[in-house]
C-alpha cells in the first residue's frame, strides 16, 4: 500500500540518489527499506505549497534548552513560560539547540538522538512548546559521542554498529582534507586488543560516522522522521559539509554529501512537505550557496557572510563591502530562502569573508575583537600557517564599549530584520548579554563567552528595569512586531540595493502586493543629511512617507532625512 502511495517520480528520484551513493544493487534494497520506514511515525503523504513555509511573521529565536534556569523547574518548562510571556506576537519559531543527552561541545556530541537530556525535561515539554511556536531541531549527523551506545557497540564488535565508523590507516595521505579546527584528524582507540585510528573531524569525543554504510544513512532518516513526528518544522543539518569522507579529496562538499541532502529533501517533500531543510555550512559564500542545488536541496541556507560583513562595516564605518556583496545574493531558487543571522551559539565565522574583504582587514577586525574582551579561534592552513577562523564574543560586546554601542547594536539587528530571508535571533542578542567571562574561565572554551545561562527570575527583573538589557529587549521586540505587519518583509519579497554612499547601507523590499519599504541604515559616527528625491521611486515625489520605526513623517518633493549615528529608518508611503 505504501509503494502505491508514492509517485513513480518520487521513487525514481530517490533511486537515482541512492544509486549514486551505493550502486544499483544496494539502491534497490534501500528503496524497499525506505518505503517500509516512512509509515512508522505517522507522518503522511501529500503535497505542500511554498507559500505555507514562511511569511513576514516568520522569525526564529535560537536558544539552548537550558539558557533559562529556575530552581525546581525543568528548563524546557521555564523556556515555555518565558516565551509565552514575552515572544508571542514577536517570534514564530524556537530553535532549540541539541537537547539530547550529550558528553561535550554543549550538546553537539550526542549520546542518544531519540532522548531528551534528563536535566532539561521531557518530550512532553517539547510538545507543549510546539503548541504555541513552530520548532527547529538540530540533526547532528556528521558525528556521535564516543559515550554513545553506537560507539560502545562498535568497540564490542556488535553488528551493525561495527561498521558505523571510519577506520583509517594513519599512514594514509590526508593532506588534502579541509580542517575546521586545529586538532588531530584521526583518534587512536583500543579495539579488540589492537589499536585503531578513527576519523574525528571536530574532536576526539565526536567520532565521525560512516555514511558509505547505508545502515548509517537509514539510522538518520529514521531520526529525521522521528523529529518531524515530535513537532519539528525546520531541520538543521549540522556540519553537513563534512559528511562524506574520501581520502585523496578535500572531504568537504563532496558530490555524495549533496546526494544525501537531495535524498532528504525528496523524502520530506513526499511525507512532510511543510518541513524545511536548513543546511549549516560555515564556509565561503559560493560554497555555502551550493546547498540550494538547483532548488532541489536545502529549502533554507545560512547567510554566513552576513555577520562578519556587518561587523566589519560597523567597525570601519563603511558599508562598501556589505553593499557590494548584498547586490549578488538577493535571488534564490524558487521555494528557497536565506536564513539570516548576526550571532549564534557559535562564534562569528570569518572564513565566509574570503574574497569579500582583504585579508589585512580580516586580521584588523580580529585584533579589535580581542581588544573588546573577545577571543579569536584559528585554523591551520595547508602551508602550515594559521589564520582567524572564528571570533568569540557576544554581539553586544562586539559593538564596542563607547557611547554608540547601543546604537550600533540596534542598527545591526534592524538590518537583519529588513533583509530578504528569515531572521534568526540568538537569545543573547535579544537580551543584550555581555561576555560571560565567568563561564569562559570555568570551561576554558572560547565559545563559552557567548553561552551564558540566565537565572530566569534575575532576567525578568533586569528586563523590567532601566538598563541596557531592558532597553534593547523591549525595542527589539517592538521592531519584530512592526516587521510582521508588513508583507514587504516577506522572505520572498523582492530586494534591491541602493547606492547612497559608502557610509549608508540601503535597500528596498517590495511585496507581490505592491507594498514597498525603503530601509536605510547609517554606519557613520556623525549625523547624516540625505535628500531622498531621486534615490528610490517608492518614496519619491511630494506624497508623504513615514518611518515605521520612529513615526517620523516626511513630505515634499525634496524630502530631507536626518540620520543620527547608526540610525535605521524603514520608510513607507
Amino acid at each position: 500500500m505504501l509503494i502505491k502511495a508514492i509517485s513513480s517520480d518520487r521513487l525514481s528520484a530517490m533511486s537515482k540518489h541512492l544509486n549514486r551513493l551505493y550502486g544499483p544493487q544496494r539502491a534497490a534494497q534501500c528503496i524497499e527499506r525506505l518505503v517500509a520506514m516512512t509509515g512508522r511515525y505517522g507522518v503522511g503523504y501529500g503535497t505542500g505549497t511554498d507559500a505555507a513555509l514562511w511569511d513576514e511573521k516568520t522569525a526564529v529565536l535560537i536558544t539552548y534548552a537550558d539558557t533559562l534556569r529556575r530552581d525546581g523547574e525543568a528548563p524546557l518548562v521555564t523556556l515555555r513560560h518565558f516565551a509565552e510571556k514575552h515572544f508571542e506576537g514577536a517570534l514564530s519559531t524556537l530553535h532549540i539547540l541539541p537537547f539530547s543527552p550529550w558528553s561535550s561541545d554543549d550538546g553537539f556530541s550526542v549520546i542518544d538522538y531519540r532522548q531528551i537530556h534528563p536535566d532539561y525535561g521531557t518530550w512532553a515539554h517539547i510538545g507543549e512548546l510546539g503548541k504555541q511556536f513552530d520548532l527547529m531541531f538540530d540533526l547532528v549527523l556528521n558525528h556521535v559521542s564516543r559515550k554513545s551506545n553506537w560507539f560502545k557497540n562498535y568497540i564490542a564488535g556488535i553488528a551493525p554498529f561495527r561498521d558505523y565508523f571510519i577506520e583509517v590507516d594513519p599512514k594514509t595521505d590526508l593532506s588534502a582534507v579541509v580542517r575546521p579546527r586545529n586538532l588531530p584528524l584521526l583518534t587512536a582507540i583500543r579495539w579488540n586488543g589492537t589499536e585503531k585510528h578513527l576519523w574525528t573531524t571536530f574532536s576526539d569525543d565526536q567520532i565521525d560516522l560512516n555514511f558509505a554504510n547505508p545502515d548509517v544513512l537509514f539510522e538518520f532518516l529514521d531520526i529525521l522522521l522521528f523529529y518531524i513526528a515530535n513537532g519539528s518544522k525546520i531541520i538543521r543539518l549540522d556540519a553537513i559539509a563534512y559528511l562524506w569522507k574520501q581520502p585523496g579529496t578535500s572531504c568537504i562538499h563532496l558530490e555524495q554529501t549533496h546526494e544525501v541532502v537531495k535524498l532528504m529533501r525528496d523524502l520530506l517533500d513526499m511525507v512532510a512537505p511543510g518541513v524545511i531543510l536548513l543546511t549549516e555550512t560555515n564556509v565561503p559564500h559560493e560554497e555555502n550557496i551550493s546547498y540550494f542545488g538547483t532548488g532541489d536541496e536545502a529549502r533554507m541556507v545560512y547567510q554566513f557572510s552576513l555577520p562578519p560583513l556587518l561587523l566589519h562595516a560597523l567597525h570601519t564605518g563603511t558599508a562598501e563591502h556589505l553593499s557590494r556583496w548584498a547586490k549578488t545574493v538577493c535571488e534564490t531558487p524558487d521555494g528557497c530562502t536565506w536564513f539570516n543571522f548576526t550571532a549564534s551559539h557559535d562564534g562569528i565565522g570569518v572564513r565566509p569573508l574570503a574574497g569579500l574583504i582583504p585579508d589585512k582587514e580580516i586580521g584588523a577586525l580580529a585584533e579589535q575583537i580581542k581588544q573588546l574582551g573577545g577571543q579569536v579561534s584559528t585554523k591551520r592552513n595547508s602551508d602550515g600557517s594559521e589564520s582567524p577562523y572564528e571570533l568569540n564574543i557576544t554581539w553586544l560586546d562586539a559593538m564596542g564599549g563607547d557611547d554608540l554601542q547601543i546604537a550600533r547594536f540596534l542598527c545591526s539587528q534592524t538590518v537583519l530584520l529588513g533583509l530578504k530571508g528569515v531572521p534568526g535571533i540568538y537569545f543573547h542578542s535579544l537580551t543584550a548579554t555581555p561576555n560571560d567571562q565567568e563561564g569562559f574561565n570555568a570551561t576554558g572554551r572560547a565559545r563559552s563567552l557567548n553561552r551564558k545561562k540566565w537565572n530566569a527570575d534575575e532576567l525578568e527583573t533586569l528586563i523590567n528595569g532601566q538598563n541596557t538589557t531592558a532597553h534593547i529587549f523591549n525595542e527589539y521586540r517592538q521592531r519584530l512586531k512592526i516587521r510582521r505587519r508588513h508583507p514587504a518583509f516577506h522572505p520572498d519579497a523582492a530586494q534591491r540595493i541602493l547606492d547612497l554612499g559608502d557610509d549608508l547601507f540601503a535597500f528596498v523590499r517590495t511585496a507581490a502586493s505592491g507594498e514597498s519599504v525603503v530601509c536605510i541604515s547609517s554606519f557613520s559616527t556623525v549625523q547624516k543629511e540625505l535628500r531622498l528625491d531621486g534615490h528610490a521611486p517608492e518614496i519619491a515625489g511630494a506624497a508623504p512617507c513615514t518611518d515605521l520605526l520612529s513615526g517620523l513623517r516626511l513630505s515634499g518633493a525634496n524630502k530631507l532625512l536626518s540620520l543620527k549615528p547608526f540610525q535605521t529608518v524603514w520608510l513607507i508611503t
